[in-house]
Parts: structure tokens; C-alpha cells; sequence
């Protein structure tokens, strides 16, 4: 088996955080398996444990439709070839992919006109040439099978996971976070909300409370708005890309972790601020319902005053704070790379 690994090229998002975990659990059951990646890698560590295999001289979406597959018949058996990232050579037959939304399609008014137009293009076709489609939630199942009309029993769910690095706390061991800040975690893009969630927060008449926002542009969305809004506010601080370490520190002593985004197709952030004990308020949109459980508050994410006021309610209210925490180390505990990994390599096992 060889792993498409162009994921390694690529800054890190919720898709890369994904390729990178689950390829470590499958290095690590199956020590023979593969790694090809093109000549711009990114993350030398994880290269270096993955053993990746540099080939070919292009990058991005030429290598990985041309490059990648002359290579993979190069290699004279036809081997499947895993693909983690949503993308995969459409003329490579004996493959699978993993496809975490159809957000591109459904709304490709978030996305640069480059990349809605590939993806567009592309991902039917790779949806339609692959054997196995593995997808994070029953709502990405269902989201992959409607928008790319693709049968649901080709369609796998394998879900994703926190870290083990984010559950630092037992659930004997609660504490009850500061609240001089509430956090949210993700990448500066026109679905996660964000002009919303400042509306929100400029409601909520708390003077002391600040809010921290974790998160890196990409050139892959459309245009932010946010520019417009940084230096409003001296309670709104912009982090960046920041060390697990120090996203780790943020969750572990937020008030509150607020996620309303309009589209996911499951959700990372939230169960790494589960998994580290913050209580969350996520919008009842997309997988987060069913990815969340009785571990959140939901709000609707189209309403400011809403997200306002579920905020509000978790704030002023230590008990449901409490159980927030509770649950929230509970629901964390059910996601787990191990048993995606080994779930992935036991349907693999299944094709002839």
C-alpha cells in the first residue's frame, strides 16, 4: 500500500491535521506501508517518522495527477494507493480517498474562484473513480452522496479524533477554567463565521472578557472581511498560526470555546477543547450536532443575538458550566485515531 502524501506539502488545516494523524497510527500497524510525497515538504518531523518518499520535479495538482500516478504503474503491480486529503489522481484506478466535505461545491462563494473551479472539476471525478470514499460523519456521508451522486454504500465513515497530547486532564480532575477570555479555533474563512461572531461578542456588554481567535489565511478562501475589523476592538486579539503546545494552554484556560460555523463536515476544534476541559457553545449546523453530542450548547449560527445570548448562558451559569466539562471529557474519549486507523485498514483487507 503507498499513501498519497502531497498532504505533507501543505499548510496545516483541520484536512492536513487529519492525513498526518491517521498516517502515524497507520505507519505504526503496518510498518511496510508507504509514503510518496513531491519535493515541498513542510513538515520535515513527520516526513522523517513517516519515512515519505520524495519523487518526481512539480508539485500541487500536476504532480499529484501526473506525476503520482505514472509512478504508482511504474511500479509494475497496480497497487492501491491511499489518498487522506480529499484529493487523488482521477486516471489512477485501484485507489481510495478520504473527502471531508463538499463545502467547495455547496457554497463555492467561500472559496477563491481557482479553487472552487478545480474542485468543481475535480472532486466528482475522483469521487466516481475511487473504490472506497471515506468521509469524517454521517453528514459528510450524506452531503458526498447528494452533491456528487455517489451510492451510500460506497461511502465509509471513519471519524477523527483528538490528540492524545490534547487530554492532559482525567475527568476526576475537573477544574473550572478562567474567564477572562473565550477562544476559537480556525482557519480564517468565510464559513467559520467569524463576522458573526464578532458581532456577537461586541453584544455581550462584558468589558473584562476578551476574545482570542486561532487561526491562519489561506490563499484557498475567498476574502476575509476581518481586515476591517481587527483594530476595532482591543478585547479581539488575532493569534495566527500558533504551537500545539500553545493552543493547548488557550483551551485549557478559555471560559468558553465558541465555534459558530455555518458548514463542517465534523468539526476538529471542539473536541480538542472538549478533550482539554472548556466548555463549548457550537452552532447547530453540519456534523456538530452529531460530532458534539450533549457536550455543547447549540446556537443558531445565522443569529448574532443568539450566539450572544447561549454565550451569555454559559458564562453566568457555573453548573452547566460543570456539566459542559463533564460531558465534554466523555464525548472526547469516544473519538479515537487508533480505531479510525485500524477501522481504514480493516476495510482496505475487504476489497479483492
Amino acid at each position: 500500500m503507498i499513501v498519497n502524501a502531497r498532504f505533507l506539502t501543505q499548510n496545516l488545516t483541520g484536512v492536513q491535521r487529519h492525513a498526518i494523524e491517521i498516517s502515524l497510527v497507520l505507519k505504526k500497524l503496518q510498518p511496510d506501508i508507504r509514503f510518496i510525497a513531491p519535493k515541498n515538504i513542510i513538515h520535515d518531523k513527520i516526513a522523517e517518522i513517516l519515512g515519505a518518499e520524495i519523487i518526481g520535479h512539480f508539485t500541487g495538482y500536476i504532480w499529484e495527477q501526473y506525476e503520482l500516478p505514472r509512478f504508482m504503474k511504474n511500479q509494475g503491480h497496480g497497487g492501491l494507493l491511499i489518498n487522506l486529503a480529499n484529493m487523488a489522481p482521477i486516471n489512477y484506478k485501484n485507489k481510495i480517498v478520504t473527502i471531508h466535505d463538499t463545502a467547495p461545491l455547496r457554497h463555492p462563494e467561500w472559496y477563491s474562484w481557482k479553487f472552487a473551479t478545480v474542485y468543481k472539476w475535480l472532486l466528482p471525478r475522483v469521487a466516481k473513480s475511487s473504490r472506497i470514499i471515506f468521509s469524517d460523519s454521517e453528514f459528510s456521508k450524506n452531503e458526498i452522496a447528494d452533491v456528487l451522486k455517489i451510492d451510500r454504500a460506497k461511502i465509509e465513515v471513519i471519524h477523527c479524533a483528538a490528540n492524545q497530547r490534547f487530554s492532559r486532564l482525567k475527568s476526576n480532575e475537573i477544574d473550572i477554567p478562567t474567564q477572562d477570555y473565550i477562544l476559537c479555533v480556525a482557519s480564517i474563512d468565510p464559513r467559520k463565521n467569524f463576522t458573526r461572531l464578532l458581532e456577537a461578542f461586541s453584544l455581550l456588554d462584558r468589558r473584562n472578557l476578551k476574545l482570542i481567535i486561532v487561526g491562519s489565511k489561506s490563499k484557498v478562501f475567498a476574502e476575509s472581511t476581518l481586515d476591517k475589523t481587527e483594530s476595532l476592538s482591543d478585547q479581539i486579539e488575532f493569534t495566527g498560526h500558533i504551537s500545539d503546545d500553545r493552543l493547548i494552554e488557550l483551551y485549557r484556560h478559555a471560559g468558553l470555546f465558541v465555534y459558530p460555523s455555518l458548514y463542517e463536515g465534523f468539526g476538529l476544534p471542539p473536541l480538542e477543547a472538549m478533550a482539554c476541559g472548556c466548555p463549548c457553545v457550537v452552532s447547530d449546523s453540519g456534523s456538530l450536532p452529531e460530532i458534539c453530542g450533549e457536550a455543547a450548547v447549540y446556537c443558531d449560527p445565522y443569529d448574532s443575538n443568539d450566539i450572544t445570548a447561549k454565550i451569555n448562558q454559559v458564562l453566568s451559569d457555573e453548573n452547566l458550566k460543570q456539566r459542559l466539562i463533564e460531558n465534554g471529557y466523555s464525548q472526547a474519549r469516544k473519538f479515537n485515531w487508533e480505531k479510525s486507523a485500524q477501522r481504514l485498514l480493516e476495510t482496505i483487507k475487504k476489497l479483492s
